[in-house]
């Protein structure tokens, strides 16, 4: 975990409020009909969570072949071993 000055915490902390100042403002300005409609969209989003993450593959998909001259080394023998002299 990072540890923040009290300096850092407290401009972050003004930021938020300057965040949450702007958001009000923003939401005043707008008709109420408007406001009500994006309130009930983002609670609906909200609600819904984040979107499962697509799978890396399709199903069935063959993974790509490696680039020419970077094929895999082939497995070494173990009848080939060395005798000492």
């Amino acid at each position: 975990m990072t540890k923040h000055s009290k300096r850092e915490r407290a401009k972050r902390a003004a930021e938020t409020d300057r965040v949450r100042e702007i958001e009000a403002a923003w939401r005043g300005s707008i008709p109420e009909p408007v406001a009500t409609a994006f309130a009930q969209a983002v609670a609906a989003a909200r609600a819904r969570g984040p979107r499962e993450r697509p799978a890396d593959m399709a199903p069935g998909t063959a993974p790509n072949p490696p680039r020419p001259g970077h094929e895999p080394r082939p497995p070494k023998d173990d009848g080939r071993t060395r005798r000492r002299r």
